[in-house]
């Protein structure tokens, strides 16, 4: 991505969700002209029309300078930055079908938070995959992104992940507002994994609000969550710093104790006795925990990580395990020492 010194960059953001929407809104915020690519042409209509998503934000203008439209040529025309806002386990197919519309210098910016299914890839691996594109043209943002805060502009801060980390300020850059803050992070493996398990993590401490537990139970599922997380960063060769920072204990916080959150309201729906199916339903949005905390449990397992956080949270959506069984198996598993050692009581 080369963009001269004075020249705005153009972005184009693929998926017109909750946050492919509002990262749209916070670029264009910025002075950055935005592209949203959408397959539901009466939406793009809209949003080019009349700046408003109805069916994520009803109510809520987005800038002059977000246009939307289905035509993939059109809207990478130009573009410096393709930010991708799918599902994670859509994500290859989607940017497989986008690939021969990206650009030469393009740089292709992860939005997903997720671990693909069967392979165990991260979502900048099954991008750069999937659209033959070096590390060092793909990028991870992650971190506290509660789209319904940004969406009225309240402060918040992400990280910006990529081997090459001119490229990650660049894309810093295209969305860097007064209420939205971007940190660069070389550490890709340790952003992706922090924004991938922390769902997972909130979807659990989501069973424990549902089944009216209090903050000393939170407060155990978020650390131990942590701990969790960083295990597996670790393993696969992430730095222990990220998992410290914005991408790590800042997104799980924001995850695991927001009701804006919906990896949270799955969680909230689940202690309340309903099912995986009215859960979901209920929660009228993509709560990427259900999907990939298969993946990430397979991961840990392949890689000898003990992580019984998400093995509770797999047992409970895809194997029919009740949340307060969860959550009695969790307490009355054998006593270890806290920190690195992590060794069994004798």
């Amino acid at each position: 991505m080369k963009v001269a010194d004075g020249v705005r960059a153009r972005v184009a953001v693929v998926g017109a969700g909750a946050w492919g929407t509002v990262f749209a809104q916070i670029c264009a915020d910025a002075g950055t002209p935005v592209r949203l690519l959408t397959r539901d042409a009466a939406l793009a209509e809209a949003i080019t029309a009349n700046h408003v998503n109805d069916r994520n934000y009803p109510g809520v203008r987005l800038p002059d300078a977000v246009t939307a439209g289905t035509d993939p040529a059109w809207a990478f025309e130009g573009a410096d930055v393709i930010a991708v806002a799918v599902g994670a386990q859509t994500l290859g197919d989607t940017v497989r079908g986008l690939a021969g519309d990206i650009g030469p210098e393009a740089v292709v910016a992860s939005l997903v938070k997720g671990i693909e299914r069967g392979s165990g890839r991260r979502m900048s691996q099954v991008i750069a995959d999937a659209a033959g594109l070096p590390p060092g043209r793909v990028a991870a943002v992650s971190g506290p992104n509660l789209a319904g805060e940004l969406v009225q502009r309240q402060p918040g801060a992400t990280v910006v992940a990529c081997p090459d980390e001119a490229v990650a300020r660049r894309v810093g850059q295209v969305f860097a507002t007064e209420y939205m803050r971007p940190y660069s992070n070389p550490d890709v493996t340790g952003v992706e994994v922090c924004g991938a398990v922390k769902n997972i993590i909130a979807l659990a401490i989501g069973a424990a609000c549902g089944m009216g537990l209090g903050l000393n139970t939170q407060a155990t599922m978020l650390t131990r969550g942590l701990a969790e997380m960083t295990r597996l960063g670790l393993a696969l060769g992430a730095e222990l710093e990220t998992f410290q920072g914005m991408a790590g204990v800042g997104d799980l916080a924001a995850t695991c104790l927001s009701p804006l959150s919906r990896n949270h309201q799955v969680g909230v729906h689940l202690g309340q006795g309903r099912t995986v199916a009215e859960a979901v339903a209920a929660t009228k949005g993509t709560a990427e925990a259900v999907e990939t905390a298969p993946a990430v449990r397979d991961l840990a397992r392949g890689l000898g990580v003990e992580m019984p956080i998400t093995e509770g949270v797999v047992a409970v959506i895809h194997e029919g395990m009740d949340a307060a069984r969860m959550g009695h198996l969790l307490l009355t598993r054998p006593y270890r020492s806290e920190g690195s050692r992590y060794e069994a009581w004798q």
